[in-house]
């Protein structure tokens, strides 16, 4: 059941139980509901052109090596031709749309590390299109501008980096192209980021930069090969994706992680409830595509550019292909016993990363789409027949959109939130003969357009 359904049953039938629940709410509440759909969603869903990304990946091939220790004078091979054609297409998609994009370079340097042993500017490309009610709350899309060979120092050999991850870079220009058409209450940011292979450096002076300027990122979509479609266990499939996602808060503290332990949380961080509101989206208004949601930061004993983000709380997950084929992942260009080797362009398939695109644009658009996300959602009912919850709702502008709020409600054991009920614009809601022992709650905003923020669990645990 989608975030967007509503319940109107006062008997709930889960497994072989009866709940008879009830609910009370504070002066406020309406009895009107918002959309259940976003019909402009349908549209964005398809949106995004395999043409132009195809073109696009290909153009960053073409540059030779994409290596953060690659070139930066030439204006057609290395990495500093890489990120000044990005910013280029960031300026041309801002003139299309009159000025909506804020183009800039984010970097700092970086040196002494194991793989980058001498002093280099590591520069990401960040493109803002601001929101017209909430500008300083943003929902961010990335991909990698880097990329590399077998040897992480070698910046000098052939390394195409065609799906690894010129696809993910590529879906965030055709994210942009897509979404400037339309304006939104919130912001979002395009970024290309740097330094991926060497260490997440990229992502880590994004982060950073964020913070110093009070950015208020509540999702970070890392985007890390979306165009690969057969995988080195011998399976095709164009109709799966993962979603990675962290379970706990990396910066948690002690006394969170202890409140934690006796109210629960431990797989509904923000990064997790990011993760549900993007299977729920493709759920919602895409076909063809099963949205495999991972209780996973990363793959096994791997990392990629959302980690950054995540460990100062800011919430990030990584979107990519389903079956990888590690042939063609940071191998030299070569072919052995006729096994070829190398990430290039036979590798790619645009209609599948056009598709992981329209997945980000879904999202995006929800997200800054919706209000305000729900502030300091706490719950109480211990030793009680009821279970309380509680938010802060906003004010100003901000607030324009906001019609009310939707509470949500699963099985300590399930994977994904089951039932909600739209309560309107109200600050608590008391689930009554619904005892909190056995089920985790959560809160979300809606929007007069039915736009709808990711679910909220209570308490530092799931706080965005």
């Amino acid at each position: 059941m989608n975030f967007f359904s509503k319940t109107t049953a006062s008997v709930t039938i889960i497994g072989t139980a009866c709940l008879f629940m009830a609910g009370t709410v504070s002066a406020g509440s309406s009895s009107k509901a918002p959309p259940s759909e976003v019909m402009a969603l349908y549209d964005i869903s398809k949106a995004p052109s395999a043409k132009h990304i195809q073109r696009d990946i290909q153009t960053l091939v073409d540059f030779g090596t994409r290596h953060t220790l690659s070139d930066t004078k030439s204006d057609t091979r290395g990495i500093g031709a890489a990120r000044r054609w990005i910013f280029a297409e960031f300026e041309k998609i801002s003139e299309e749309c009159g000025g909506c994009l804020e183009v800039m370079y984010v970097s700092d340097t970086i040196s002494g590390e194991k793989r980058i042993p001498n002093p280099i500017e590591v520069v990401s490309v960040l493109a803002i299109q601001r929101g017209s009610l909430d500008p300083n709350r943003f929902v961010m899309m990335s991909g990698d501008i880097d990329s590399r060979v077998t040897d992480p120092l070698d910046g000098t050999s052939d390394s195409p980096g065609a799906n690894d991850n010129a696809s993910g870079m590529a879906g965030v220009i055709e994210a942009a192209r897509v979404l400037t058409k339309n304006k939104y209450a919130g912001s979002i940011i395009y970024a290309g980021l740097s330094g991926e292979e060497q260490g997440l450096f990229g992502g880590k002076i994004v982060a950073k930069h964020a913070l110093e300027q009070g950015w208020e990122i509540k999702a970070v979509l890392n985007n890390d090969m979306i165009s690969n479609i057969t995988g080195v266990d011998g399976v095709t499939d164009n109709t799966t994706a993962r979603v990675f996602s962290e379970g706990t808060r990396d910066n948690e503290t002690k006394a969170e992680a202890r409140q934690r332990r006796f109210t629960g949380g431990e797989v509904d961080s923000p990064s997790r409830n990011l993760a549900r509101y993007v299977k729920t989206m493709a759920d919602q208004y895409m076909t063809n595509l099963n949205v495999m949601m991972v209780y996973r930061l990363d793959r096994f004993g791997r990392g990629g550019h959302h980690r950054p983000f995540n460990a100062v709380g800011i919430p990030g997950v990584r979107i990519m292909e389903t079956h990888e084929h590690y042939d063609r992942q940071h191998q030299d260009l070569r072919t052995e016993n006729g096994i070829t080797y190398g990430d290039t362009m036979a590798g790619v398939n645009a209609d599948y990363a056009a598709k992981l695109t329209a997945l980000n644009t879904l999202t995006m658009a929800g997200i800054a789409g919706a209000p305000p996300f729900p502030k300091n959602v706490e719950a109480s009912g211990a030793v009680k027949a009821s279970a309380l919850l509680k938010w802060e709702r906003p004010t100003g502008k901000s607030a324009t959109n906001l019609m009310g709020y939707r509470v949500h409600w699963r099985l300590t054991t399930a994977p994904e939130w089951t039932h909600s009920k739209y309560v309107g614009n109200v600050s608590e809601y008391e689930f009554t003969n619904l005892v909190i022992d056995n089920y985790y709650f959560g809160v979300s905003s809606v929007a007069y357009d039915g736009s709808e923020t990711p679910v909220v669990f209570p308490g530092a645990a799931g706080r965005f």
